[in-house]
């Protein structure tokens, strides 16, 4: 075992903790699956550990160290990431008077759109970088075994507790949608929120220092 138990079970129970309180990527998901469907909601979750999943890697590499030695490059991710969020979130409001068949032509949440923005999210995301950098390493033990297997370790267990729980909300929301979505009035106030909602994940993101 190449972590400490105790470690392992204090990095457990503190990542549950931290899943479990709503932040830019389960609102994100609730959004998507409120938007498409349970499986929209389930790959947006995809997209979102997948992005994890390279902020792990790229811990694990060392990389982190390029980011934080030139933060323009993740200023530029950042950036580019919320501004692709807004975006979506003002096509959902301009286009939510149009019928369910024009969906997929103006911003719908099909499965594919779905795992992609998941990804951008995650990706555009400061806290998912200042978790990985920051916190994965407290719970490493360099006397333990290979720094770069621990911190995959932690990663795995990570990404893990996160899918079981954005992907629970995830496709709760898309079993509510499902139902708001047949009733025309109450869809058009539901994409109108889900673009509010996207919109401000926007603007928080680019906001964060």
């Amino acid at each position: 075992m190449p972590i400490d138990p105790h470690l392992l079970a204090v990095f457990t129970v503190t990542t549950v903790v931290a899943l479990i309180t709503p932040g830019p990527d389960m609102l994100f998901v609730l959004g998507c699956g409120v938007r498409g469907g349970a499986r929209a909601g389930l790959l947006a979750t995809v997209g979102v550990i997948t992005g994890d999943a390279l902020y792990i890697v790229a811990a694990a590499a060392g990389l982190a160290v390029l980011l934080t030695t030139f933060p323009v490059v993740f200023t530029v991710v950042k950036i580019a990431g919320a501004a692709y969020l807004i975006y979506l979130g003002v096509q959902m409001i301009r286009h939510r008077k149009k019928g369910q068949a024009d969906d997929a032509a103006v911003g719908g949440m099909p499965g594919r759109r779905a795992f992609l923005n998941g990804v951008v999210s995650s990706m555009a995301n400061p806290q998912t970088f200042t978790f990985m950098v920051a916190f994965l390493p407290q719970f490493i033990d360099p006397k333990a075994g290979p720094v770069w297997l621990q911190f995959l370790v932690l990663g795995g267990v990570l990404i893990v507790l996160e899918f079981l729980a954005d992907g629970t909300v995830g496709v709760l929301a898309g079993r509510i949608g499902g139902w708001l979505r047949g009733r025309q009035a109450v869809r058009r106030r539901v994409d109108a929120a889900t673009g509010t909602v996207f919109i401000g994940l926007g603007v928080t993101l680019a906001a964060e220092r």
